[in-house]
């Protein structure tokens, strides 16, 4: 079994779990590949380990690795994306942040939780990915046109709202006057579009959620619309440009860009333990059923 682990190194939290790992790799003989800067910062703990190499990147993570572990946040989730793309490889989070919608497993339960994956005791939970591509091209989006949670425009160096042209399948529907607008998947649906007054999906729902930002016309309301919809967005304003955001990646591009957004055709393979569930999350972190009349 070959196992790849990236992860924040940002704490003490995350060189505690990458040993309880790496503690129970060792008697089973399994090959580990670290993310290259997760090696460099933690090199006193694989010094002459044969079984233990190094990926920097997308290109030469090795495809017929068994399981992708992430260890930190949910933005560290959404950094090891852009390493598995479509590789297909099973991911799971070992939460060392704070509110931890995608990285669902304890650090407290590291040897209980891993033990139960390695040996099977889990599912795979499917998770809508979303391209992005622009008119005219723009190299680091063709670089990575991928995002997990949502793509945003929003204004940028002004105080000054912007006007986002959107079509639904070549359909006109709204110029927008906003801050911003999100495409949220369903995943993203507890982030950014969550905050923003957007609803929450199931990870299952086959929708995306358009969410405005600050909208100046208060009848501009989030809409779901099917997965499958081509959105497109032409953002007009008084700068020369705009920001693009892509997850946690922020592209300044040039106002007037045609920018499609559609979902990608292959997932993101999520591993869950079996009594991990999506509603048992949001009670737990939205703290539903804390009411003190229940």
């Amino acid at each position: 079994m070959k196992i790849a682990i990236y992860g924040q190194f940002s704490n003490h939290d995350t060189i505690d779990v990458l040993k309880e790992v790496m503690q129970l790799m060792e008697p089973l003989n399994f090959l580990v590949s670290l993310e290259n800067e997760l090696y460099q910062n933690t090199q006193e703990l694989h010094v002459d380990n044969p079984k233990v190499s190094t990926f920097h990147s997308y290109k030469d993570l090795d495809p017929k690795s068994d399981l992708f572990i992430s260890i930190g946040g949910d933005g560290s989730m959404l950094r090891a994306m852009t390493f598995i793309r479509d590789l297909g490889i099973p991911i799971v989070g070992f939460n060392t942040g704070r509110l931890g919608f995608l990285a669902t497993l304890q650090k407290e339960d590291v040897k209980s939780s891993l033990s139960e994956i390695i040996h099977g005791n889990y599912r795979i939970e499917e998770r809508a990915l979303l391209t992005v591509e622009t008119t005219p091209n723009h190299q680091e989006i063709e670089a990575l046109p991928l995002a997990l949670n949502e793509v945003s425009v929003g204004r940028k160096n002004t105080t000054s709202m912007i006007n986002i042209k959107t079509h639904l399948d070549d359909e006109y529907l709204n110029n927008y006057w906003a801050d911003g607008l999100i495409i949220a998947t369903p995943t993203g649906s507890t982030g950014y579009s969550l905050s923003s007054g957007g609803p929450v999906m199931a990870p299952s729902s086959e929708a995306l959620v358009i969410t405005p930002i600050a909208p100046h016309n208060l009848n501009a309301r989030p809409l779901v619309i099917p997965n499958h919809t081509s959105i497109k967005l032409r953002v007009i304003g008084r700068e020369e440009s705009h920001l693009l955001s892509l997850d946690s990646r922020i592209i300044t591009v040039a106002m007037d860009t045609e920018i499609t957004i559609q979902k990608a055709s292959f997932t993101l393979k999520m591993a869950q333990l079996n009594d991990e569930r999506f509603f048992k999350t949001l009670r737990k972190k939205l703290l539903w059923g804390e009411d003190t009349r229940n």
